[in-house]
C-alpha cells in the first residue's frame, strides 16, 4: 500500500471536486484555518503554536501571571494582522508559465512571472506554490524578489517533480509581500488554476524487430510524406523550394508559364497497432508502469520510421490515430497513456472482437504484455489467423518479486516474441527488442 497516497485519501483529486467539497459545511468551516495559513510566514506559524502553548499554562489566572504574556503576544498577532492591508498589491499582476507534459520523475518548472503596473517599489515578495497532490514535491525553497521597481518585471521559477501519471489540477500560485517582522504576508495576487499531464517516461528503444508487410491502402494516406517504392501520380502543383527537380513537368510548365511537379501518392503502406495489456491479475503496479513507459517508448520509436501507428488499444478502450511519416504527434499517445488505469483480465476473444472493424487495415500489431500464458497466445494466433502479423513484448515482473519461479520459456517456432525486465525499463537502459 503507498501510504503516501493514503494520507491524501480525503482530499479530492480534481479541481472541481475540491470546490464542490468547500462548498459543504465542513469545508466552510475550514475555509478561515486554510486562509490563515495562507497568510503566515513559518515564523508566524511557530508564534501561533507559541501563543496557545501560553495560553494553556495561563488559564489559571489567580496563581499565575502567564496571562500577561499571552495578552502581549495575541496582541503582537492582531496588530501585524491588521498591519496587512497596508501591503496590498493592487497594481501587480502575476501570469504562470509551465510545460503542458513532464515525463513521471522529472523535474518541471513552473515560472511565475511578476508585473508591477504601479508606482511603487516593492521589496521582499514571497512567491508561493499550490499544496501538491501526494505525488508531488517541491524539490527548492520557494523563491523571494528582493525588489521590484515600478513598471519592470520579473519572474521566479519553482521546481517541482511528480512521480504518478495522470492530469494533474493545480491551485493558483500566490505572490505577497511580506510585513514587517515577517510574522504575516500581505493580501495575495494570484495567477490562474493550471493543469499539465504527468506522461510516462519513453523507454529508449534502440531496434525493435517487426515483421516487415506492406498493405495496400486504396486511395492513399492524405498528407503523408512520400517514401517507399510504389507511389501512383495524384496530380500536378505549384513548385515550392526544396522539391527534386526530377520531378519538375516541362509541358505543364510551357504551358501555365511558371514551374510545377508532379505530386505522388503511396497506396502500399505499414500500419501497425500498438496493444497494451493492463491485466491487473498478472502485474504488479511496478510492472504496469514498466509496460506502458514501454509502449511510449514503442509509439515513439516506431513513428521515427516509415510505418504508420494507426491504432493504440489499452484494456477496454480502443484508440484510433495516425502517427508517424510527418502526421500526428506523440504527445497524443502519451496523453492517453498518461490516464491508464489497471482493468480486469485479458480475453483474447473480448479484445479481438473490439479490433475486428480495424483489421482490414492493420498490416502488424505490437502486443506489449503481462505474461505469456495460453489466453494471450490464443489472441495472437487471432490476430494471425485475421491476416495481421504480430510481434509480441512480454513485461516480467521485478526480479525481487519474482522470485525463485522463472518465468515460462518461450517456443523456438516463435521468432516474434521476447521478454524484457521491468528492472532494465525502469533503469532506462535500451532496449534491442
Amino acid at each position: 500500500m503507498n501510504l503516501a497516497k493514503l494520507n491524501y485519501v480525503l482530499i479530492p483529486k480534481t479541481r472541481a471536486d475540491r470546490n464542490r467539497w468547500l462548498s459543504r459545511p465542513i469545508g466552510r468551516a475550514l475555509v478561515p484555518v486554510l486562509r490563515l495559513w495562507q497568510i503566515l510566514t513559518l515564523r508566524g506559524r511557530i508564534l501561533v503554536l507559541v501563543i496557545l502553548l501560553v495560553a494553556g499554562f495561563g488559564t489559571e489566572i489567580g496563581s499565575s501571571q502567564v496571562y500577561l504574556l499571552f495578552s502581549v503576544l495575541l496582541g503582537v498577532m492582531v496588530a501585524l494582522w491588521a498591519a496587512r492591508s497596508g501591503f496590498a498589491l493592487p497594481n501587480v499582476h502575476a501570469l504562470i508559465r509551465l510545460p503542458k507534459r513532464v515525463a513521471v520523475g522529472d523535474s518541471v518548472r513552473f515560472q511565475v512571472h511578476i508585473d508591477n503596473r504601479g508606482e511603487r517599489h516593492l521589496s521582499s515578495l514571497r512567491v508561493q506554490g499550490p499544496f501538491l497532490p501526494w505525488d508531488g514535491k517541491w524539490t527548492h525553497p520557494a523563491p523571494v524578489i528582493a525588489a521590484l521597481p515600478p513598471h519592470e518585471s520579473k519572474s521566479a521559477d519553482c521546481h517541482a517533480r511528480f512521480v504518478a501519471r495522470g492530469e494533474h489540477d493545480l491551485e493558483p500560485f500566490t505572490v505577497q509581500a511580506l510585513v514587517p517582522f515577517g510574522i504575516t504576508l500581505g493580501p495575495p495576487v494570484t495567477t490562474e488554476p493550471f493543469s499539465f499531464v504527468v506522461v510516462p517516461r519513453i523507454a529508449p528503444i534502440a531496434h525493435l524487430d517487426t515483421p516487415v508487410t506492406r498493405r495496400h491502402q486504396p486511395g492513399g494516406v492524405a498528407l503523408a510524406s512520400k517514401t517507399g517504392e510504389s507511389m501512383d501520380l495524384l496530380g500536378i502543383r505549384d513548385y515550392r523550394p526544396g522539391d527534386p527537380l526530377r520531378d519538375l513537368h516541362a509541358r505543364s510548365w510551357a504551358r501555365l508559364g511558371h514551374p510545377v511537379v508532379r505530386e505522388y501518392q503511396e497506396e502500399y503502406f505499414t500500419r501497425i497497432g500498438v496493444v497494451v495489456d493492463v491485466d491487473r491479475n498478472h502485474s504488479t503496479e511496478r510492472q504496469l508502469e514498466a509496460a506502458l513507459s514501454l509502449a511510449a517508448g514503442v509509439v515513439e520509436h516506431l513513428s521515427r520510421g516509415e510505418a504508420l501507428i494507426d491504432l493504440l488499444v489499452v484494456g477496454d478502450e480502443v484508440h484510433t490515430l495516425t502517427l508517424g511519416r510527418s502526421l500526428g504527434f506523440l504527445d497524443q499517445a502519451l496523453d492517453l497513456l498518461a490516464c491508464v488505469t489497471a482493468g480486469g483480465s485479458f480475453d483474447s476473444s473480448t479484445t479481438a472482437r473490439r479490433l475486428a472493424p480495424h483489421l482490414a487495415r492493420l498490416s502488424c500489431l505490437v502486443f506489449v504484455s503481462m505474461a505469456w500464458e495460453p489466453e494471450r497466445q490464443a489472441f495472437i494466433q487471432r490476430m494471425q489467423g485475421a491476416g495481421v502479423a504480430c510481434r509480441t513484448i512480454v513485461v516480467d515482473p521485478p526480479i525481487e518479486k519474482r522470485g525463485s519461479k522463472a518465468p515460462p520459456r518461450i517456443a523456438n517456432h516463435q521468432p516474434f516474441v521476447s521478454r524484457v525486465d521491468t528492472n532494465a525499463i525502469e533503469k532506462g537502459e535500451a532496449l534491442w527488442l
